[in-house]
């Protein structure tokens, strides 16, 4: 167990200069979910690190609700988690009775335009966020035993199975390019899951997974000898350093890996990039929304069943082993973590379109 100056490092270092403390206000006598059932959208498959995350909130979620309600899972998964955002900002009304759960795979298109976005972050209200992070892995078919032969990785030709250019994928795809690996990036699939389980059949030899659903599903593998974790995409301290991951402390960073790859310290247009799309997309990599006119008093209620949960023995038992050590957070920090998330600057936005367009032939809603 990770002592508590590590876990706040974990979290709080994220948004160093943003906040200071979380803030929680009390929920209203008069909200009461008795009878109800909560619709807990995730926009993605089952299997991958979303429906992971998704899943272990919602089966304690209800019991600190007022009136302790059923919170269903439904997972809405297409078009690189729009479909599903889509249909919670058409569909959800300000009763707290539907929660969207969003990841970057959400961020990164509406960030960068993407016409498939029929979804406007402004229309929401945060409930929670959270932070994660995640490995980048492959198979030892291809002959590496550990990260320090990342080197035979030059030259090979590498397939990675993504749910498209603007997703959670993106932070990947821009982190093989500057380390100028031969990666064909097949797009289309629904969730990181389904990366996986191509990964698992042999059809692609390289996968990366966020850290809950790296640790529930390809850490057997790794046991097993049929998988070889490369490095983790490791966290950010109070100074905005790359450091490694708690929840990994024997993996390489991204950073580390790139300069055993190519010898030199990661550099130029494309790494920067990527640590753009990184800070955007893993500091609240994990929210929770109600749509922006649901009543304070119900939005108060959902932050203090999330404060709460927290503080459940089941949840602080199995935390760690499932999602990592990670701190979810609610109130000013939350919002701090969301305003970050959903920031771009227009002349990287444009950077990076046209690159997807001119390298991957992607435009974007056409992936």
């Amino acid at each position: 167990m990770l002592n508590n100056t590590l876990r706040r490092r974990t979290t709080l270092g994220l948004m160093a200069g943003l906040m200071a403390a979380c803030f929680t206000g009390p929920a209203a006598a008069e909200v009461n979910f008795a009878g109800k059932t909560i619709e807990f959208i995730i926009p993605f498959s089952a299997g991958g690190g979303s429906d992971t995350w998704g899943r272990f909130n919602a089966q304690l979620l209800g019991k600190y609700l007022p009136g302790n309600p059923v919170v269903v899972v439904v997972n809405e998964p297409g078009g690189g988690s729009t479909k599903g955002s889509n249909l919670f900002a058409a569909r959800a009304k300000p009763d707290g009775e539907m929660i969207l759960g969003t990841s970057a795979s959400t961020q990164f298109p509406y960030l960068l335009g993407d016409p498939r976005v029929r979804y406007d972050y402004k229309d929401w209200k945060i409930a929670m966020a959270g932070p994660t992070g995640g490995v980048v892995y492959t198979t030892p078919t291809l002959g590496l035993k550990s990260v320090d032969d990342i080197a035979m990785l030059k030259g090979k030709d590498l397939v990675y199975a993504s749910q498209g250019a603007t997703s959670l994928d993106l932070v990947p795809l821009l982190g093989f390019k500057a380390m100028d690996l031969n990666v064909q990036h097949v797009f289309g699939f629904k969730g990181r899951g389904d990366g996986r389980l191509s990964f698992e059949r042999g059809e692609v030899n390289i996968d990366f997974q966020t850290s809950s659903a790296y640790i529930k599903n390809v850490q057997p593998l790794v046991e097993a000898g049929q998988a070889v974790p490369l490095f983790s995409l490791g966290v950010l301290d109070e100074a905005g350093n790359v450091v490694r991951d708690p929840t990994f402390p024997d993996l390489p960073t991204y950073p580390e890996a790139y300069e055993k790859l190519t010898g030199q310290k990661p550099s130029g247009p494309a790494y920067d990039a990527y640590m753009a799309f990184y800070v955007a997309g893993f500091p609240a990599q994990k929210m929770v929304f109600l749509p922006k006119d649901t009543p304070d008093d119900i939005v108060a209620a959902y932050q203090k069943a999330f404060e709460d949960m927290k503080a459940d023995p089941a949840y602080k038992e199995s935390a760690d082993a499932v999602l990592g050590t990670y701190e979810q957070v609610t109130g000013n920090l939350a919002q701090a973590l969301f305003e970050k998330a959903t920031a771009l600057s227009p002349e990287l936005r444009k950077q990076v379109a046209t690159m997807l367009a001119d390298d991957y032939g992607v435009k974007l809603g056409q992936e």
